[in-house]
């Protein structure tokens, strides 16, 4: 999400980055370039206009053109300024009320709200510690009832039953009560698709929402829909009193329009990003971090939140005291580490995330992929646990033999044995205490292995 738009953006703001100063034939120069890249990024027209506008002010005044380092002095303004169309700052869930607090979701039809319920069921449950209950109105779709029985399961939170013969009122308010006996903290009720210009089916979400009065009414919507998707959020926000907006599969969606907009357009908060089908793939909005990423700045915190999050402390904790007390660094120990790297989203979704990597040539961003590093794993993984153990014993026609078994080439398996021994080159220093040098390898490896197989472990 936001390539596009950050490539732009970050070409035009780095130019600026050392001027000694600006004049307003720069700034105006420049904000073309902006006006430009934000057009072609599907953002809504009026929001285009009105950041250029604020943006303009802003630099032309004492902000910028009297800073004695202008060039950063605008490209902060212009960070400032798309956080505040962007809704400045993360909007959380209202759950403090008795419980159950009932969460109603609505939307188009494929805009992914049966997904999105599970994914945010998951998400309350895991980090709010909350004990969640789902619940399909869709009676319109038969599949979307089995559907939502399935993900919550795999999630593991309550479900109650419904069918398509039912009056969606009817099965909200039962649902309502067995929550109340179950002494469950959050219900999340899922509707059927529709249209807004559909009156019968908008009549219905209105009068289920007046039914149950949900402390939060969340619009489901796809952020590939560009435009659309502010101008149909504003549309269901005219119909209800919206709390709230989730984009769904902004990791197809390069542009991010939909995200600069649908604050704006709405006056509703963004409280949500999916990307993708997992079921952990929904991450709170948040307009700073998105707004530095946007401008190549990176996402450092939520990079943290996310290793945190998802690495294994166990493991990382168990692999650290196996290299300090001087034991050896084996296959075993390379697979977790690319295994819990995959557990973040992959490399892609790592340098999404460093500061400076939008800055990348195009020819080094295509190298940054998944498929390499999943083959090292598939050759792992064929060969037997004394070969992980003692990678030594890997002669010519053990190698020949992984290779089949794997898919891959000998010279794959070559490759990566040099990989790993690099890495257990780095990690026989860190257990010696000897940090001289370390960074000089840790910079050969990467580059030995196309910038992936040489990080160190994570912790």
């Amino acid at each position: 999400m936001f390539e596009s738009l950050s490539q732009r953006l970050s070409t035009t703001v780095n130019r600026l980055r050392g001027r000694g100063r600006l004049t307003e034939e720069n700034i105006r120069e420049s904000l073309r370039e902006v006006r430009i890249a934000l057009l072609e990024a599907d953002v809504a027209l009026p929001v285009v206009q009105a950041l250029i506008q604020r943006i303009k002010v802003r630099a032309v005044g004492q902000d910028v053109m009297k800073s004695l380092s202008p060039g950063q002095a605008l490209i902060k303004v212009v960070s400032d300024e798309l956080t505040t169309v962007m809704g400045s700052a993360n909007t959380d869930l209202n759950l403090a009320q008795q419980p159950p607090a009932v969460v109603l979701l609505a939307g188009l039809q494929g805009a992914g709200k049966t997904t999105t319920v599970a994914k945010l069921a998951r998400l309350l449950t895991e980090r709010k510690k909350k004990k969640v209950m789902v619940v399909s109105c869709d009676v319109y779709r038969p599949a979307a009832i089995e559907q939502l029985r399935t993900l919550a399961g795999q999630v593991g939170v309550g479900f109650f039953p419904s069918d398509a013969g039912q009056d969606p009122v009817a099965i909200a308010r039962a649902a309502i009560a067995a929550a109340r006996r179950e002494v469950v903290d959050v219900l999340i009720v899922d509707t059927a698709g529709r249209l807004h210009v559909d009156e019968a089916m908008m009549a219905e979400i209105k009068a289920l929402h007046a039914a149950i009065t949900p402390v939060e009414t969340l619009f489901v919507v796809d952020a590939m829909t560009g435009q659309d998707a502010a101008n149909t959020a504003k549309a269901f926000s005219n119909a209800l009193p919206l709390t709230g907006v989730v984009l769904t599969k902004t990791d197809g969606d390069a542009r991010g329009g939909a995200a600069l907009s649908v604050r704006y357009v709405t006056g509703r908060p963004i409280k949500f990003l999916g990307a993708g089908e997992k079921t952990d793939a929904l991450e709170p909005f948040h307009p700073d971090r998105v707004a530095q990423r946007i401008l190549g700045m990176g996402d450092v915190l939520s990079l943290v939140e996310e290793v945190e999050r998802k690495v294994d402390q166990e493991k990382a904790q168990k692999l650290a005291q196996k290299v300090m007390k001087g034991k050896r660094f084996d296959l075993n120990d390379m697979k977790d580490q690319l295994e819990q790297m995959g557990n973040m989203g992959g490399l892609a979704g790592l340098v999404d995330k460093l500061p400076g990597m939008g800055n990348l040539p195009d020819s080094v961003k295509s190298k940054v992929n998944d498929g390499e590093m999943n083959r090292m794993i598939a050759i792992i993984s064929s060969m037997t646990k004394k070969e992980r153990r003692h990678p030594d014993l890997l002669n010519g026609s053990r190698r020949a033999r992984v290779a089949r078994g794997s898919g891959t080439q000998p010279a794959d398996v070559n490759r990566l044995l040099k990989q790993y021994m690099q890495m257990e080159k780095m990690m026989s220093k860190l257990s010696r205490g000897g940090s001289k040098g370390l960074m000089r390898q840790m910079r050969g490896a990467m580059k030995g292995m196309g910038g992936m197989g040489g990080l160190p472990p994570m912790r």
